[in-house]
């Protein structure tokens, strides 16, 4: 599916903004992609999800933290094989309406609409669904609650489970031109403190893409 579905972050730009529609900027309310008005929107640059997409292909066993719309697990799902397994996480928590979440229900519908895969949806704190997780991860995708002590739970929880040249992806973890995070964000601290100075053995950077740091685990 083309990505004229997905409008890419930054919204605020002079550029982005003339490229949408005025129905586009009206309707920002996540229930409006639900029903097909308005693109998702993505909470990533257009860089970021070509190395979404590039990274994820041949993983089979992809999990994602913090799912929001879907734009980026419309990528890895439309990358990865399609007997593999993409797995996301998310509350959904902060809604008004629990029983319509339109949040929930416009990510449901936009990674219904790219690739083949199997999805599972695991609709809880990534805290409490890695208490029952056994099965190896070939790509994480760490993009949930961005406080530095729970981006540095999400690694501690999760990365135990990456197989032997798997891979870790954090996103808002790198400062970059005209970008958005700050020296002083949550993944930007962790991935600073913990491979920036190379004193966590057996992980490397092996990519940065505006604010997408990719972590490769030594085979």
């Amino acid at each position: 599916m083309p990505n004229t579905d997905i409008l890419f972050r930054p919204f605020e730009t002079p550029a982005d903004a003339a490229a949408q529609t005025p129905r586009t900027r009206r309707f920002r309310h996540p229930v409006f992609s639900w029903l097909g008005l308005r693109p998702i929107f993505a909470q990533h640059t257009a860089a970021e999800h070509a190395a979404l997409l590039r990274w994820a292909a041949g993983r089979r066993q992809i999990v994602e933290i913090g799912v929001a719309e879907g734009a980026s697990a419309c990528a890895l799902r439309e990358a990865m094989p399609r007997d593999g397994t993409l797995t996301l996480i998310d509350p959904f928590h902060l809604t008004r309406f629990r029983s319509l979440n339109s949040l929930q229900r416009a990510a449901h519908s936009a990674v219904a609409r790219f690739g083949s895969s199997r999805v599972t949806w695991l609709q809880e704190f990534s805290h409490h669904a890695v208490k029952n997780w056994t099965a190896h991860i070939d790509l994480l995708f760490i993009d949930g609650d961005h406080n530095e002590s729970a981006v540095r739970q999400d690694w501690t929880d999760w990365s135990r489970f990456v197989a032997p040249d798997g891979l870790v992806m954090f996103h808002d973890a790198r400062a970059f031109e005209n970008g958005w995070p700050t020296p002083d964000y949550g993944p930007v601290r962790v991935v600073n403190d913990l491979f920036r100075s190379e004193r966590t053995d057996g992980w490397r950077i092996v990519d940065e893409v505006d604010s997408l740091v990719v972590i490769k685990r030594a085979a």
